[in-house]
């Protein structure tokens, strides 16, 4: 693996998101759709917390980051660019580590004017830096779990609708399979609650750091960027 090739693909990709408007739209419509939460969560019920806005970010994020990956390598199998990267001195894993890079970059981007949020809120009340530094720290895993998941999906297809779907619906399932832990027998139930992304994230946002919770998310950026560099070579 190569930093610089890295790097360059990363940069490169970046910048594509900004080329056109899509980029822009893309981070109004996140803070439009988390600040109209936070706000009208705290004014029904009346208590300055970040609580609502980290809980909902699983849920806002399945379907955002794979809207963003969608076209990582789908776009380029159709187009026929990839075959172009391929007689370049970069590896697979170059590629693959620069793309989910670039997205995960753009999505820290995107959450910077977040951070307004608990500044404000500061004025209103006391908040728990400790507890705000957390839910940052988790959703900055989250946020690098869930674009390394939507490139693998884009590498199954060429259809970069089908590619979004694949993604948001995997990211999604890991959202909300926590919520299915009562319906299952105890044998399998503390297995199923494991693989929630949703759990480690709440425990991360709770102010939690446990070692576990950043196993979880550290294997599955790695996991999920092996699988997309083997399905790519294939």
């Amino acid at each position: 693996m190569s930093r610089k090739s890295v790097l360059s693909i990363a940069k490169k990709e970046f910048k594509s998101f900004f080329v056109t408007p899509v980029g822009y739209i893309v981070i109004g419509l996140y803070l439009v759709v988390s600040g109209w939460f936070l706000f009208s969560t705290i004014f029904l019920s009346k208590s300055v917390t970040l609580r609502d806005f980290f809980s909902l970010m699983p849920m806002i994020l399945s379907f955002i980051i794979p809207a963003l990956t969608m076209k990582s390598f789908s776009e380029e199998y159709k187009t026929g660019s990839y075959e172009m990267l391929g007689t370049q001195p970069i590896t697979t894993m170059d590629i693959t580590i620069g793309k989910v890079l670039a997205t995960w970059a753009f999505v820290i981007v995107m959450l910077l004017p977040t951070l307004s949020y608990p500044l404000f809120l500061s004025t209103l009340g006391d908040l728990d830096n400790g507890v705000v530094l957390s839910g940052y720290i988790g959703a900055f895993l989250l946020s690098g779990s869930f674009t390394a998941i939507g490139t693998l999906a884009s590498t199954l297809t060429k259809n970069q609708i089908i590619a979004f779907l694949i993604g948001a619906v995997i990211c999604f399932v890991l959202t909300i399979i926590e919520g299915m832990v009562i319906l299952l027998p105890k044998t399998v139930a503390g297995f199923i609650q494991y693989l929630s992304v949703g759990y480690h994230f709440k425990n991360i946002s709770k102010g939690i750091i446990d070692s576990r919770d950043l196993i979880y998310f550290s294997s599955l950026i790695f996991l999920s960027i092996l699988a997309t560099g083997r399905r790519v070579n294939k």
